[in-house]
């Protein structure tokens, strides 16, 4: 009995340790649900919303201007940022805030991306940070999952903030 009893233990032990090991996986290198939440992605993804995030685009380097991505925040590397990609590398983007007189624009330098939030008003980002490392994207945003009323792939960006380079015209 006390055989039969340690053989369904240990049964039960390795089908869980199995399926936790498919589950990392899956999460790590395809994809993750993530609750977004702050006001800075607004009205594209609003407070508490449900998104989720694809992992293939970022290792096979596929990240385009206009994606969501969710990050590693640059001051803290225990929080997750959520924002769009407004330039890649090499390219010009403008640094100032939409009520700026002097527009003030820098180059996004090599392996880096540029991003924003769409709500430019309440939203803290390149603007203050600077561009990112591309190694700090953790996936992109591919679909909305939470409101049920929302569901769906996610609009362009509301800001008109994307500059088309002349590499992206050919």
């Amino acid at each position: 009995m006390f055989r039969r009893a340690l053989g369904k233990t240990l049964g039960f032990v390795g089908y869980t340790i199995q399926y936790g090991c498919i589950a990392h996986c899956a999460f790590e290198y395809l994809g993750e649900f993530v609750v977004c939440s702050g006001p800075s992605m607004e009205p594209t993804i609003i407070n508490h919303d449900v998104v989720l995030s694809e992992r293939l685009t970022r290792n096979f380097y596929r990240i385009e201007k206009g994606d969501i991505v969710i990050a590693k925040s640059p001051f803290d590397p225990h929080m997750n940022i959520c924002k769009r990609v407004i330039g890649l590398e090499g390219d010009k983007v403008c640094t100032s805030g939409p009520s700026d007189i002097f527009k003030t624009h820098t180059f996004v330098p090599k392996g880096h991306v540029w991003l924003e939030g769409d709500n430019l008003r309440n939203s803290s980002d390149s603007r203050s940070y600077g561009p990112i490392p591309y190694a700090l994207i953790r996936g992109r945003v591919c679909l909305k999952l939470w409101p049920p009323h929302c569901f769906g792939p996610l609009d362009r960006s509301p800001t008109g903030r994307i500059i088309e380079s002349a590499r992206d015209s050919d």
